[in-house]
């Protein structure tokens, strides 16, 4: 088990070395921060300050060694447009993405392994082709459409919840949070469940295709063989079996949640970090922008760690996979 979570934290160091080279590289060849950070009537005397105060007159290797030198020590610059730490910046979002992505999931999670579960169970009824009729439009269902729709109907037409903003917060572990007041609920239902139709319906088709697959097994034709209870079949072993695969893609998707919830955040106006982003993209805010993409790559490699680890958990046989 050791020589495995090396391995793996091996891996995860090689993704975050070549993705910080690749952003580093990708963003300094955008466009020039200068022109836009520097008004045309400047003298070329305070233009060339500018340029040296910020570093962009060096060549992009020696930048580069200059930003993993300052990465290493938890400093990814100073933001052209707020003049305050990147990393800062990018941190005091987190928490307001990170509790939308996590509500998102949460309710993806609850929603779709139970129906997914219903129509693997009950392939035949008619509800079940209704639900499985109906996760087709999770699918089909452009985000930023549905989030304009939930605004008009629910908050323009019957008036029952907030159209944008974060709500009413408190401070809880150093950190604060809008899921802990009402206000704060309100404000969160709508971008929450705009974010979580796309992972309700890829869940429920998950479960419902490994329900399918594991009911027609051995080991359950055992179970009922030996006279054990359809709740415990189901409950323990159908379910052991068929969680490995949506742990696995619950957790990527938790990341992916994270890192694409920029529309849901510009639509519902949701203070995270994909609005910071998009703003940092309108104004070529270089330090925020690989702050934020760095952030995405560790935050990505490190919930794939720990998918990994709980994957080997539920099945000993990754583990004596990979030491073979």
């Amino acid at each position: 088990m050791t020589s495995w979570l090396l391995r793996r934290l091996m891996q995860a160091l090689m993704v975050v070395t070549v993705v910080s080279m690749i952003v580093f590289a990708g963003v300094n060849v955008i466009g020039d921060p200068v022109e836009i950070l520097i008004s045309p009537e400047a003298t070329q005397i305070e233009r060339e300050q500018i340029i040296t105060r910020l570093g962009l007159d060096q060549p992009i290797w020696k930048q580069y060694l200059a930003f993993v030198g300052n990465a290493l020590q938890g400093n990814l610059g100073n933001s052209f447009v707020y003049n305050e730490p990147a990393l800062d910046l990018v941190f005091s979002r987190l928490p307001a993405t990170l509790e939308l992505a996590f509500c998102a999931m949460l309710l993806g999670s609850l929603i779709g392994i139970p129906l997914g579960l219903f129509c693997g169970l009950y392939p035949d009824s008619k509800l079940s082709r209704l639900i499985m009729a109906g996760s087709i439009l999770g699918f089909s269902l452009p985000t930023f459409w549905v989030g304009i729709i939930f605004i008009i109907v629910f908050s323009v037409h019957f008036g029952w919840l907030p159209s944008g903003g974060r709500g009413e917060t408190v401070e809880f572990l150093g950190t604060r949070w809008s899921f802990l007041t009402l206000d704060g609920l309100q404000h969160l239902i709508l971008p929450a469940i705009n974010l979580a139709l796309f992972k309700i319906s890829m869940i429920l088709r998950l479960t419902r295709a490994g329900t399918r697959e594991t009911l027609s097994m051995d080991f359950i034709k055992f179970a009922r063989a030996k006279g054990l209870k359809p709740r415990r079949i189901i409950g323990v072993h159908l379910m052991k079996s068929i969680m490995i695969p949506i742990v696995t893609v619950v957790g990527l998707e938790f990341g992916s949640v994270i890192a694409f919830a920029v529309v849901t955040e510009s639509i519902f106006a949701w203070p995270g970090m994909g609005k910071l982003i998009i703003d940092s993209i309108y104004v070529l805010d270089r330090p925020v922008i690989v702050a934020y993409l760095i952030m995405i790559a560790v935050l990505f490699v490190v919930i794939n760690l720990l998918v990994d680890v709980l994957y080997a958990t539920l099945d000993p046989r990754v583990r004596v996979g990979g030491a073979a």
